[in-house]
C-alpha cells in the first residue's frame, strides 16, 4: 500500500483503537498484503477449465429452451387477448346486428300503437288520460282568469283531488 493509504487506513482505526493498536493493525495488514504478493494463487489446471466449460454447455440449451417455451407462451397469450379484444370490439360495433326480431322492451306496447304516428289516440287508457289531463287545464285557466268562481276554495280543492286521483289511477296502470 502507499503511504496516502496506509495514512487513511491508520486514521479509520484511530476511530475505533487507541493510537498504538491503530498502528499495530495497520502494520498487520501490511504484512498480509507483503505475504500475498510473494506468494501468488495458483493459476486453474487447463483441463479443470476443460471441464467447467464442458458443464456450462450442457446447462446452456436446456435454459435456452426454458426461456423459447416461456416466449412462445407469452405469444400466445397475447395473440389470444388480441383475438377477444377484437371479437368483443366487433359484437359492440356492428352496424347490422341481423336478424335478432324486435327489440325486447318494444313488446311492452302493442305493434299497432308502436308503429303508430299518434300513440295518444290508440291507446284508450292514454287517451282517456290525455284528455282528464285537458280538462284539469281548463279549470286551471278558467279558475286563474277569474271566469266561473263557484266557491273558490272549494272548486280549487275538487280540482286537485281530481288531479291526485287522476295521477294515482295513472301510476297504477
Amino acid at each position: 500500500m502507499n503511504s496516502q493509504n496506509d495514512d487513511n487506513l491508520k486514521e479509520l482505526f484511530e476511530r475505533f483503537l487507541s493510537s498504538e493498536q491503530a498502528q499495530s493493525s495497520v502494520e498487520d495488514i501490511q504484512k498480509g498484503e507483503q505475504i500475498l504478493r510473494e506468494h501468488p494463487a495458483p493459476e486453474p489446471d487447463n483441463m479443470l477449465i476443460a471441464n467447467i466449460k464442458a458443464e456450462i454447455a450442457m446447462r446452456l440449451p436446456v435454459k435456452r429452451t426454458n426461456v423459447f417455451m416461456k416466449t412462445a407462451y407469452r405469444a400466445a397469450y397475447a395473440a389470444a387477448a388480441i383475438m377477444i379484444i377484437a371479437a368483443v370490439s366487433l359484437s359492440l360495433f356492428d352496424k347490422n346486428p341481423g336478424e335478432s326480431g324486435p327489440i325486447p322492451y318494444s313488446s311492452i306496447m302493442p305493434t299497432a300503437i308502436w308503429e303508430s304516428d299518434d300513440i295518444a289516440t290508440d291507446d284508450a287508457d292514454l287517451a282517456i288520460f290525455t284528455i282528464e289531463i285537458e280538462q284539469i287545464e281548463d279549470e286551471l285557466r278558467s279558475l286563474q282568469s277569474g271566469e266561473g268562481i263557484r266557491n273558490g276554495d272549494s272548486s280549487l280543492s275538487e280540482l286537485e283531488m281530481e288531479l291526485v286521483a287522476i295521477n294515482n289511477d295513472f301510476w297504477k296502470e
